[in-house]
């Protein structure tokens, strides 16, 4: 089979480097360091899992060249000193035994550090925040600038020493040198500042200490963002000019893009296409003649190998896809493309978890990101009997797994199809990306012989009783909340109304014109779904409004989504209203009250997208029942409550833990 994919397959030798294939895992801060800043076991298996899975070289997120001033997160790893030096090489000692490669990316964070985490005012090249609301550094003296580039040389000697294959100098995504590099953030009138020359002669000096720190043979690699994507930072034409004054030691180009202001391209959204960075590391390729890391939503092997068949790139680079898929290299290789479980770019449980909320990151599509599919070695001690109702995500996960472990599993879904609400929403053009999960799931569920799959079927007790259930599995799903307020329920959703919801609007998005210039269209809800609606009506010039009861739009979203909407919002001018309520529904106009009073927003199209509501009422019937039997009836997904895939999955995977509990495994 690797025959399909010969370039992806071709080994590439760097310096005293040779990478065995051409998939490398991107550096992405996980939150699974030590508090103290040395790399933990959780680490370890994190990262083993990958090399198992057969990619060819691992660069390990970034780690602090100088803390605490440097530092980005609250468990930054640490390079700092020669304590952190034993795990490390315990580290690489565990990847090295797959035959992976491993870097490890060094960085300073500049005025992305964190004073609340520091107990320091940041530092930059310039008093000019890295992000819009972010504090205000202090900029560096010349005398700190050269303690820096101290910093960065010990550092990577100490890489060398701990056995990793090649050090990798971050010099993009709003982190000090990129600070430096940019004209956003720098400001300074001395030799660091002004001309393009001076803008790079701290990242040429920084790369200048790491190569006399270890030798000429040693690949250094520099990650920089090509493209700012930001009005007034520097574009790929800008990158291109100022590489020519540090590219001289630089072994591979590490090719992403995006500051802070523009994280949606940097951490890409969902609706980027496969590959679609790929001219920035081929224009780079072209000029300096150097082997070139291509990203960018890559999931299709297909596309991975076009890229490097076309000379854009020398590696690929996955990041989140390598999370939610450790054995991506090994299933392409033996031909298991349709087992791939790919990432569907949705930035919850990876930079939703971290840069969000401070938490390790989980993944949406995979439950297990640290400990891979070890279950899969568990098998009942009995027989057992496992009905699960309900054929959505959360669902199939559930009785996936139960399969896997050896229950015989019935699997009732009232509808035609499998899929779920996830099958649904990824209708919408700018979501199919999202039926990449539910297909994954049910290719998986047809290959296990001992799932059984009943389409059309009611969960009704007389249904569940014919397959001697010892374990019940409710998952039915949610449906659009609709409160009590007058007009709604006359008109959502009915023939001829021009009312819907999210799920009316998807029945009917064939209908809706490609130019919808002059139409008014309101969406009240300014939740994930509302924007789900505001994004597709954007795309086709109408004239938006959106209704919010809070004080903010898109409150809970992850944050490269919430900068990708509020940039939308603004490039096609929505009308953002806030702290205002929805109190009655008319025929071609919404009431709604704000702090002065009331008033009639009119529309051609109005939404009414209030979130989702629990279809629970299933696992009552169920539990009354069956209370006189002894069978275990669970509830998951959001059959419980009306939440994320992320939380469906999970619970679907914890189906083991009452499978224990109950005394089967």
């Amino acid at each position: 089979m690797k025959s399909n994919y010969q370039h992806i397959f071709t080994p590439l030798t760097v310096k005293n480097m040779t990478i065995k294939n051409r998939i490398v895992m991107m550096p992405m801060g996980t939150n699974y360091g030590e508090q103290n800043g040395e790399m933990s076991f959780l680490h370890i298996n994190y990262y083993k899992e990958r090399a198992k899975g057969g990619t060819g070289l691992i660069i390990v997120e970034n780690a602090s060249v100088d803390s605490p001033q440097g530092s980005n997160g609250t468990t930054q790893l640490r390079i700092d000193h020669d304590n952190y030096l034993p795990r490390l090489y315990k580290f690489c000692e565990e990847i090295h035994k797959y035959g992976t490669c491993i870097a490890i990316q060094i960085n300073h964070a500049g005025a992305s550090a964190v004073s609340a985490r520091t107990n320091m005012q940041p530092v930059s090249a310039s008093d000019v925040p890295s992000k819009e609301g972010g504090e205000i550094p202090r900029p560096l003296s010349v005398e700190e600038i050269h303690h820096i580039v101290k910093k960065y040389g010990e550092a990577a000697k100490r890489a060398q020493a701990a056995g990793f294959d090649a050090v990798e100098i971050h010099a993009g995504h709003s982190y000090l040198i990129s600070q430096f590099l940019s004209p956003l953030t720098n400001k300074r009138t001395d030799e660091f500042g002004g001309s393009v020359e001076n803008r790079t002669r701290f990242c040429r000096m920084v790369i200048e200490e790491v190569r006399k720190q270890v030798g000429p043979f040693f690949p250094i690699m520099l990650r920089l963002s090509a493209d700012e994507l930001m009005e007034g930072g520097n574009t790929l034409e800008d990158t291109l000019e100022y590489l020519e004054y540090i590219q001289d030691e630089v072994d591979i180009f590490d090719v992403s893009c995006g500051l802070n202001g523009s994280i949606q391209y940097q951490i890409d959204a969902n609706y980027m296409k496969d590959g679609w960075r790929s001219y920035m590391p081929k224009a780079v390729r072209e000029k300096f003649g150097k082997p070139c890391i291509s990203m960018g939503n890559i999931r299709n092997p297909k596309v991975a190998e076009q890229i490097l068949a076309d000379g854009d790139a020398d590696l690929i680079g996955m990041g989140r896809g390598l999370i939610a898929e450790p054995a991506w290299v090994n299933k392409v290789a033996t031909g298991r493309e349709c087992d791939l479980r790919k990432c569907i770019s949705c930035n919850i449980g990876c930079a939703g978890n971290r840069i969000g909320f401070n938490r390790p990151i989980r993944c949406t599509v995979n439950p297990a990101v640290l400990e891979g599919d070890v279950y899969k070695n568990q098998k009942v001690n009995k027989n057992c009997n496992v009905v699960v109702i309900g054929g959505g995500t959360a669902g199939l996960e559930a009785a996936c797994t139960a399969a896997e472990v050896g229950c015989n599993t019935f699997l009732l879904e009232k509808g035609e199809t499998l899929g779920g609400l996830a099958s649904v929403i990824s209708k919408i053009p700018a979501k199919k990306r999202l039926a990449d999960f539910p297909n994954y799931l049910i290719h998986r569920a047809e290959q296990l012989e001992n799932l059984y799959i009943f389409t059309n079927t009611e969960g009704t007790p007389e249904n569940i009783r014919k397959f001697h259930p010892n374990l019940i599995v409710s998952s039915t799903g949610s449906a659009p909340l609709l409160p009590p307020i007058r007009g709604l329920h006359d008109r959502i959703d009915k023939e001829g109304s021009k009312v819907a919801s999210i799920l009316g609007m998807i029945n009917h998005i064939n209908d809706y014109p490609e130019d919808m210039t002059g139409k008014k269209v309101v969406v009240v809800g300014g939740g994930a779904v509302g924007l789900d609606v505001v994004e597709f009506f954007a795309a086709r010039n109408a004239e938006i409004s959106i209704v919010e009861m809070m004080d903010q739009i898109g409150r809970d979203l992850d944050p490269v989504t919430k900068n990708d909407m509020k940039d939308q919002m603004k490039k096609h001018h929505v009308a953002q209203l806030t702290k205002t309520a929805l109190q009655e529904v008319k025929d071609s106009s919404f009431l709604v009250k704000d702090a002065e009073g009331e008033r009639e927003l009119p529309f051609d199209y109005g939404f009414v997208c209030l979130g989702m509501k629990a279809q629970g009422q299933l696992f009552a019937e169920l539990s009354d029942a069956f209370v006189s039997d002894d069978v275990e009836i669970l509830n998951i997904g959001d059959s419980k409550r009306a939440r994320r895939i992320i939380d469906g999955t999970l619970e679907g995977r914890n189906i083991l833990n009452t499978l224990t509990q109950m005394g089967y495994l």
